[in-house]
């Protein structure tokens, strides 16, 4: 079944109320002091089947000036609008209020429903609708249908009904995508339920089961059960009027304006850049970090407007801004909202939301502005582009990626999905979980990678490549060692580096001498191997051949790790050709003999006790041959 929600809106007295009642059979003024004093001052709620089918939900806002936040707690979901002018009084100021604030909001469809036609004649009605008329040029409302109605005879009821009927018929039902939203307008409590919210899902589907979370108050809680328009369901979806149960939560911890979400979809934010547009009937233009009334979705904040182009906004004119909210707001990208002067409290603009949590502004800065307006009109994909390549950080995890822009939760994810397809965006795993770098970041950050192994590898030709943490602290501080770890196998399989254990080198990097150090080491691989089992100490060979402290080091270091040298002990050095010839001696002895003593090995390898010792203490942890008692057998 379509569902639909209609509002009223209009001057108080008119017979928003009444007309309501005419329509569906429900008195929407609940309240004791409603009822006493004849006018809304709490939203309404009603609803009622039309003749195609179609079940409309009808929230009936209060009309007097003191309750407009009401008004505008109630406003936003509608799919159409009913503005109420009694013909006895004509436009009044709230008229012009709330038809300011439908445009504001850019309700999508409306009728103009001229009350209490019984009481005056037709000239006065045909003088009230040419009123109307002019009025409404240039809003929303400009080309909507008019009805002439009496809630008390029942003139024009039938025929309201059959043009609600029509148009409804028109009104595309919102899409079931994206994760739940819906903006809390009413908070009680029911005596064997315990806490029920209700409002306009604005975006997705909730089922009876499904946990929650309120914000900015940020409390989980469970969906105990779901009514729309009063009929218990299962699930109740985008552009219902939904009452919530929810357990795991008081109703004093929530209230109207709090936004009911799926789990992470959200979150809330002090800052929100938004297009805005002054009113041409404000009187007087907005300066720069004015206080105003922000309301958005259900909630009533207040802010001060930091302008981003200019001073001040004039009367009728548009610009880009940021607000700086008193209180978190939880807002996404497209939200409409009103704003409304601080005091006198009067609706003055609105606007719509561009990006729900976006870092302080710099004014006046080109820049800023020419960043902001791709923001305002670029597609999902620019946008979530553009928010990776304007961020301090490399790596994005896709929970970055969905809140980030400020884009519904569904779109974003199909916008990291299709930069990826386009090769726009490159994703890569840590811990099982889904991470992301832009392309062009990828490519400024391998050449920034690869520049500076090309500078280590020129003063470190002999090791086997650069630390990794050494790297990482200089050039990609911002991630831990382990996502830093993850993103390195990218740039591996991307044929840029090698990673040697803890260190990192460029791709087909082999560490060895340069052409000026060849002849050092043929000299002194020599000196190694001339000296067969009484070889020199490391310290002989800085000395001979005249090493610096850190050069010797280095020498030393490629020496052992290829292998050409082994070290046995602290002090004891010997070359790898002259050890595998021992091996083959001292296992040809042992094979024909059975047993070694030490001095036997040392007479074997013609040298001392002080060389024969670490060789055979080697051979031992090689397993080559092992200690019986005081003699060595094969192992």
């Amino acid at each position: 079944m379509k569902h639909i929600v209609i509002g009223t809106a209009g001057h108080v007295d008119h017979g928003k109320t009444v007309l309501v009642k005419a329509l569906t059979g429900t008195d929407t003024d609940r309240l004791k002091e409603e009822k006493e004093r004849g006018i809304s001052i709490e939203l309404g709620f009603a609803s009622f089947t039309l003749p195609s089918g179609i079940l409309a939900g009808i929230v009936d806002v209060p009309g007097h000036e003191k309750f407009i936040k009401n008004m505008l707690a109630g406003v936003g979901g509608m799919d159409m609008v009913l503005l109420i002018v009694a013909a006895d009084e004509g436009i009044m100021p709230q008229t012009r209020e709330h038809l300011d604030i439908i445009d504001l909001l850019q309700i999508p469809e409306g009728i103009v429903v001229i009350t209490k036609v019984d009481l005056v004649d037709r000239d006065w009605i045909e003088l009230v609708k040419e009123e109307v008329s002019e009025l409404v040029k240039g809003t929303v409302l400009e080309h909507a249908p008019v009805a002439e109605v009496s809630a008390v005879t029942g003139q024009g009821i039938k025929e309201l009904i059959e043009l609600i009927d029509r148009m409804a018929a028109k009104i595309k039902e919102r899409p079931v995508t994206g994760q739940a939203r819906m903006p809390i307008d009413r908070v009680f409590s029911m005596t064997g339920f315990g806490t029920v919210v209700t409002g306009t899902m604005v975006e997705g589907r909730l089922k009876a089961g499904d946990t929650v979370q309120i914000l900015p108050e940020g409390i989980a809680a469970r969906v105990r059960g779901l009514q729309v328009h009063g009929r218990k369901v299962e699930t109740a979806r985008a552009g219902q009027r939904v009452a919530v149960n929810l357990a795991g939560v008081e109703w004093e911890e929530i209230r109207r304006g709090s936004v009911l979400s799926a789990p992470g979809q959200l979150k809330p934010s002090y800052r929100l850049d938004i297009k805005l547009k002054l009113l041409s009937r404000a009187e007087k233009p907005l300066v720069n970090r004015a206080r105003v009334r922000v309301h958005v979705g259900t909630a009533e904040i207040l802010a001060r407007v930091v302008l981003l182009e200019a001073e001040e906004l004039n009367p009728g004119d548009t610009a880009l801004a940021q607000l700086e909210c008193e209180k978190p707001v939880a807002a996404v990208r497209g939200d409409r909202l009103v704003v409304r002067s601080y005091s006198p409290m009067r609706t003055i603009g609105g606007g719509k939301v561009i990006d729900p949590f976006p870092p302080k502004r710099k004014r006046l800065d080109p820049r800023v502005i020419e960043a902001l307006r791709v923001k305002e009109k670029g597609t999902p994909d620019e946008l979530l582009q553009q928010f990776m390549a304007s961020a301090k950080q490399v790596v994005f995890s896709k929970e970055d990626l969905l809140h980030g822009p400020g884009l519904p939760a569904e779109t974003a994810e199909n916008a990291v999905s299709s930069l990826v397809s386009q090769g726009l965006a490159m994703q890569f795993t840590s811990d099982g979980k889904p991470y992301y770098v832009l392309s062009s970041v990828f490519r400024q950050k391998a050449a920034e990678l690869a520049g500076a192994l090309d500078k280590f590898h020129a003063s470190f030709p002999l090791r086997p490549g650069a630390s990794k943490e050494e790297i990482r602290s200089k050039h990609f501080a911002g991630l831990n060692s382990k996502l830093f770890n993850a993103l390195l196998e990218l740039y591996r399989e991307n044929g840029i580096i090698s990673i040697v254990g803890e260190n990192i080198a460029k791709y087909g990097f082999t560490p060895g001498p340069n052409p000026g150090q060849r002849q050092l080491f043929e000299d002194i691989e020599e000196k190694f191997l001339n000296s067969e089992y009484q070889t020199p100490g490391w310290e002989e060979i800085v000395l001979e051949f005249g090493l610096n402290r850190n050069d010797s080091e280095e020498v030393l270091n490629f020496l052992i790790n290829s292998r050409v040298l082994v070290k046995l002990d602290d002090n004891i050095l010997l070359h790898r050709k002259n050890l595998d010839r021992a091996k083959e001696l001292v296992v040809g002895f042992l094979e024909k003999n059975g047993e070694m003593t030490l001095a036997e090995a040392r007479d074997l390898l013609k040298t001392s006790r002080k060389y024969a010792l670490p060789i055979m203490n080697y051979f031992d942890r090689e397993k080559v041959t092992r200690r019986a008692e005081d003699k060595r057998i094969l192992y």
